[in-house]
């Protein structure tokens, strides 16, 4: 292999090249990314960047020094266009080509949008960050469409900052199709006793310059708007590539991409791949599985004669108001939610969640971390539901 290239320049596929070099690789590898910014992190982007506590420099992944001393083909600023795994080669916006021997594929997800939100916010980049902090002022009006993890992190940074604030969801509880109905209520709830008028099962049809239109023609009045509504993979620029793409590019257990031509590979928030461990294929948009899945890909890359399995424990967390939220495993599609530790109405407690007869996730709220640590072992062990039950604490 004389050339190998990653395409994006954020968490996985900083994670890739690392684990490249660190595995002996000494060739030329090229780095894609298209913002102009050097690797940064993302989670404190709705958390400490927007509410002023952070400064650019802060979110920073590596130091100038560390990066430089990875010798990448740093392409900051320039999107990969096209993709041609026959004569092995990316297009980039600028018009120029690279070519590869091997590729990996890390280009992340971009916001979903509402007719007219030119006059709204998104909260994926440093820039949209950055953009929106400049107007979250003390007393004015805030309009968050979308009542997820983004949207409640950023409604949560805007009542702290004096802003009123109006939340709106579609679904009957928030998050119920990923926590449950009992725990949604009581991450719901949290945002009434802080004063943010949570309107739920409400659509939203369009952004105005006044603020947003609801399907029964009620216009909800805010001096800014941010769209929260989930996300989409980049994939687009892999049209006519030929590679597998369905809601993500398509992968087995080790992260390679069916191709003719091979030698292909995704991670991070783009890539759909068979998790061994639940026996379902799933595409994570977490902080940590995209490092995670960037040093997979790398390693199975480099040493294709002996791939391993990436077969992980999802883990996320969050930051709302006085709430650190932690979960482990994989909750969506749960079939049964159990309190195991503390209590709904304290917003303290831990719920383990079944699907099948296995205990697949736990999630945690105001507990300490090790009280949720010792639970990820029993989920990477397939613990049978009725032994975590009697067990109670793992």
């Amino acid at each position: 292999m004389k050339r190998i290239v990653v395409v994006g320049a954020s968490a996985a596929g900083l994670a890739a090249a690392q684990t490249l070099r660190r595995e002996g690789y000494d060739g030329t590898l090229t780095l894609v990314g298209d913002e102009p910014h050097p690797p940064y992190d993302r989670p404190p982007l709705s958390k400490h960047v927007l509410s002023g506590e952070w400064d650019v420099g802060m979110t920073a992944l590596r130091t100038q020094e560390d990066l430089a001393a990875l010798g990448l083909d740093l392409r900051l600023g320039v999107a990969a266009t096209g993709l041609d795994p026959a004569t092995r080669v990316v297009w980039l916006a600028d018009g120029r080509t690279v070519p590869y021997d091997r590729l990996v594929i890390a280009t992340g997800v971009r916001p979903r949008r509402l007719p007219g939100d030119g006059h709204a916010h998104v909260l994926r980049t440093l820039d949209d960050a950055l953009a929106l902090r400049e107007r979250l002022k003390p007393g004015s009006r805030l309009v968050v469409v979308g009542a997820g993890f983004l949207g409640a992190e950023a409604a949560a940074v805007a009542c702290r900052l004096g802003m009123e604030v109006v939340l709106l969801e579609p679904a009957p509880v928030p998050l119920a199709h990923a926590v449950g109905v009992e725990v949604g209520r009581v991450l719901s709830q949290a945002h009434h006793d802080h004063g943010v008028d949570l309107r739920t099962g409400v659509t939203v049809t369009e952004v105005t310059e006044r603020g947003v239109l609801l399907a029964d023609g009620e216009l909800v009045g805010g001096d800014e708007v941010l769209v929260a509504i989930g996300s989409l993979p980049n994939t687009d620029w892999l049209g006519g590539s030929g590679l597998p793409v369905a809601d993500g590019v398509l992968c087995d257990e080790y992260c390679r991409v069916a191709s003719e031509a091979g030698g292909v590979y995704a991670a991070g928030d783009v890539a759909r791949w068979h998790n061994p461990l639940f026996g379902t294929p799933m595409r994570i948009e977490h902080r940590t599985n995209a490092a995670e899945q960037g040093m997979a890909a790398a390693r199975n890359l480099f040493h294709p004669e002996t791939p391993k399995p990436f077969a992980p424990v999802p883990y996320f967390w969050s930051d709302q108001y006085d709430m650190r939220i932690q979960a482990y495993g994989y909750l969506r599609g749960h079939e049964e939610v159990a309190v195991m530790e503390g209590d709904l109405s304290e917003r303290r407690f831990l719920a383990a969640y079944r699907t099948g007869g296995t205990l697949t996730g736990v999630l945690a709220v105001g507990m300490p971390p090790k009280a949720i640590r010792s639970w990820r072992q029993a989920i990477a062990t397939g613990t049978p539901w009725h032994d975590a039950l009697a067990t109670n604490a793992l």
